[in-house]
């Protein structure tokens, strides 16, 4: 999450900063896991992810049929991760994604619901296919989500503890009070050198050709990326707003729902996955 104010004589810790930080940590060591594995763990992973976070953005949004549209989803994701991991052809995934739009948009009982109902698929589609398409193209390998990660974790960590350390005046105080401008800019600086850092890494390891990529670029494109993660925070906190809730669920000990976590993510995977589609239709 972007940076944010520390309120007065507040020093880090308390039940709920320590929770965080051990749910966070067993999280991230099960994604870094299923990274390394690559495959079907790791896509599992992100499937779960997804499935859980349209489930709380159709929950949060107040859409109907909830259950049935929840279950379209999942379904419908589950078979476009199937085709993946089988390397089926295109068209079919194309044909699964344009089938449960369709039952997304018949099913939905109002305008709006149905608009909301396809971007919990849409928006499902993306978490749980990008990170495993990434892994598992050859010429990308595991420093695409690497990348992805230690971008928007450092923009998260670093914007954290330097909004609470720094303070100042206030990013977007209408959308999220609490977060920084000094917190953006470290979370941007954080991400940047994290990014960089491990593309020169990779490039010394040998671990893809995308490793070859020039470290300005890499700077760059890092930055690009943080500002987006910090983007796609502060929409979430806007919906949540909107909508009247604190949380998008309840199913991370100390940080709220799949959707607060993979807020920034998404905004970052959407970047990847466009790379991913230029790069075929450039093939």
């Amino acid at each position: 999450m972007a940076g944010e104010a520390a309120p007065p004589r507040k020093a880090f810790g308390g039940r709920e900063f320590s929770l965080r930080v051990l749910s966070g940590i067993v999280l991230a060591a099960l994604v870094v896991a299923g990274l390394a594995l690559g495959g079907w763990p790791f896509a599992a992973i992100w499937l779960a992810a997804a499935i859980v976070g349209a489930g709380e953005w159709i929950g949060m949004s107040r859409t109907e049929p909830r259950h049935v549209l929840i279950g379209i989803v999942a379904l419908t994701l589950a078979a476009l991760v199937v085709c993946l991991e089988q390397a089926l052809p295109f068209a079919w995934g194309a044909g699964i994604l344009a089938l449960g739009s369709l039952l997304c948009l018949a099913v939905a009982r109002t305008g709006p619901g149905r608009l909301r109902a396809l971007g919990a698929l849409l928006g499902g589609a993306v978490i749980a296919l990008v990170p495993p398409a990434l892994r598992d193209a050859p010429e990308i390998g595991i420093l695409g989500p690497a990348w992805m990660f230690a971008v928007v974790w450092s923009t998260d960590i670093v914007a954290y503890f330097t909004g609470r350390t720094f303070g100042g005046p206030k990013l977007m105080p209408a959308v999220s009070p609490k977060k920084t401008w000094s917190g953006a800019l470290g979370g941007l600086a954080g991400a940047v050198l994290a990014g960089t850092a491990l593309v020169a890494l990779a490039r010394a390891q040998g671990w893809s050709p995308l490793a070859e990529t020039s470290l300005a670029l890499v700077a760059l494109v890092s930055a690009a990326a943080s500002v987006l993660s910090q983007a796609g925070d502060l929409l979430e906190s806007a919906l949540k707003r909107h909508y009247g809730v604190k949380d998008s669920g309840r199913s991370i000990p100390g940080h709220g729902g799949v959707m607060d976590r993979l807020d920034g993510f998404f905004a970052v995977a959407l970047l990847a996955g466009l790379y991913l589609v230029a790069q075929r239709l450039a093939a």
